[in-house]
């Protein structure tokens, strides 16, 4: 298992990859928990004195992911977001995004499994300024994989130890199930909201009205 998961990993070892990871981490069908922060930690490890570039690249392509994120809740539109996130957890997400982007920002440093998703997407469905919600986004990414990058520049030669252990085989194979699993269910949910959005877009077409028949 644990070979398996390298062997898809290692496509995201790299500085493309790691822009690449991020871009899925923040989308909206993708599910891997930890991915990015995986692929940080695992980079910075292998070359301590660049972990300031892979948080870096991890803020830009976290970014891109959140970007296209917040223009599908701007094209939804409050009333939509209903199409995308469940109504038991659609009322939690208006309030805490109704305190504005610094809310939002300050929960994108919360770890998987918290589902932040839904609140890039209130962000653009509410109307948030997209300078103002990028820029608080951005330094809350970039603040959470430098910590990361901090981490694994001092803890590197461990990490890459413990990943040899039985325990992370384990983990890695919880990973993998949810990733699966997480993904379909994400990319289902994507799919029926796109679908009543493109529904609830098109005009209805206008019955025919017949003319009387005129008396004469």
């Amino acid at each position: 298992m644990r070979a398996f998961f390298f062997s898809i990993l290692g496509y995201f070892l790299s500085p493309f990859g790691v822009v690449l990871m991020a871009l899925l981490d923040s989308s909206m069908v993708f599910f891997l928990p930890l991915g990015i922060d995986f692929v940080v930690i695992v980079m910075t490890a292998r070359k301590p004195e660049l972990f300031w570039l892979y948080a870096l690249l991890a803020t830009i392509g976290s970014l891109g992911g959140a970007a296209a994120t917040y223009w599908i809740g701007k094209k939804a539109g409050e009333k939509g977001l209903a199409r995308f996130v469940s109504p038991r957890r659609l009322e939690r997400v208006k309030e805490r995004a109704s305190g504005g982007c610094l809310v939002i920002a300050g929960l994108s440093l919360i770890p998987p499994p918290f589902p932040f998703t839904p609140f890039v997407l209130a962000g653009g469905a509410l109307g948030m300024n997209p300078w103002s919600f990028f820029a608080a986004l951005g330094a809350a990414r970039l603040f959470r994989f430098g910590v990361e990058g901090a981490l694994a520049y001092r803890y590197g030669s461990q990490i890459l130890r413990w990943m040899k252990t039985p325990t992370f085989q384990t983990i890695v194979g919880v990973l993998i199930a949810l990733a699966v699993v997480g993904t379909i269910v994400s990319a289902v949910v994507a799919f029926r909201g796109s679908a009543k959005s493109d529904n609830a877009a098109s005009p209805r077409p206008r019955r025919k009205i017949r003319a009387a028949p005129d008396p004469r």
